[in-house]
């Protein structure tokens, strides 16, 4: 993020939108191909027609996979610190960055 707000134009199912974001214009953009692309694998899939209900099934499943990695982040997480505590339980105390010095 900038702190600056900018305009960038993106086209997403052939409609163009002029988005403002503090976000880099190379990032917004790929956001808006990502759901572009998204929406297009839902028509395309045939059983649904209807572009406003293809974008919500696009959100969701977008959504859906968000939840995925930030579940999948935090267990990797979880499993850092426990690996961190017990290789700082095998350290010298001088070594271990705590402050307790036996």
């Amino acid at each position: 993020m900038t702190g600056k707000k900018t305009s960038i134009k993106v086209e997403i199912l052939g409609e163009s939108y002029a988005i403002r974001s503090e976000a880099d214009p190379e990032h917004t953009r790929a956001v808006a191909e990502h759901l572009d692309h998204s929406i297009r694998k839902i028509l395309a899939g045939g059983s649904v027609i209807e572009v406003n209900r293809a974008a919500i099934l696009a959100a969701m499943q977008i959504t859906s996979e968000l939840f995925q990695e930030r579940e999948a982040n935090e267990s990797i997480t979880n499993a850092m610190q426990a690996l961190s505590g017990e290789v700082r339980r095998m350290l010298p105390p001088a070594k271990r960055g705590d402050g307790s010095v036996a």
